[in-house]
């Protein structure tokens, strides 16, 4: 089995509900201003809806870089005092619309939801995590580092015009240039 069979594999058994596949080229936008404003609603009724549930909120992903294409996808970042128990967050937000779709208890207890209208990408896990960390050093340095976010942006573009079974596959090729970006703002890998 070579590694994208395992990481489709892995990813078939992490999908909560039926796993749709894409098998299209992905649709980026040029950065959009409103992002951030429809990111700040979001966040407003994250916090309603869990409280001192949250710990850390984020804006995270490629539409919190200015002058970055992305999916129109609002991508969070959201820690919780134990991402593992969903019990402690996950009705709360099905309440205002989010639905659990992805459970990797083996990868930082990570929890992906998911909302339509706007589309959101609900990342969750536990306060302190270092992926966190990770994600949040990444969309900082792009935001402060042109000539990197210029070289994601090219790669993504690049990417994106090939058919993808999965939007996750998608995600994982763009890998090699996230490491080359990350070794650059100084990150160390576990």
């Amino acid at each position: 089995m070579t590694d994208a069979e395992k990481r489709d594999a892995e990813l078939a058994r992490a999908t909560v509900g039926e796993r749709i596949p894409h098998n299209a080229q992905i649709t980026l936008l040029d950065y959009d201003p409103a992002w951030p404003e429809i990111y700040a609603a979001l966040e407003g009724t994250i916090r309603t809806a869990l409280g001192e549930t949250v710990r850390l909120i984020e804006h995270a992903g490629s539409t919190s870089v200015p002058g970055l294409p992305a999916k129109p996808i609002i991508d969070i970042v959201l820690a919780v005092p134990d991402s593992a128990d969903e019990a402690s967050y996950v009705p709360h937000l099905e309440a205002v619309g989010f639905r659990l779709r992805i459970r990797e208890p083996e990868w930082y207890e990570h929890r992906v939801l998911k909302r339509a209208d706007p589309d959101v990408n609900l990342h969750v896990f536990t306060e302190g995590c270092r992926e966190i960390e990770k994600m949040l050093l990444f969309r900082d340095w792009l935001r402060t580092h042109p000539e990197d976010r210029d070289l994601y942006a090219s790669e993504k573009r690049r990417l994106g015009a090939q058919t993808w079974q999965h939007i996750q596959n998608y995600a994982d090729a763009k890998t090699t240039v996230v490491e080359e970006i990350m070794a650059r703002a100084g990150w160390t890998p576990d």
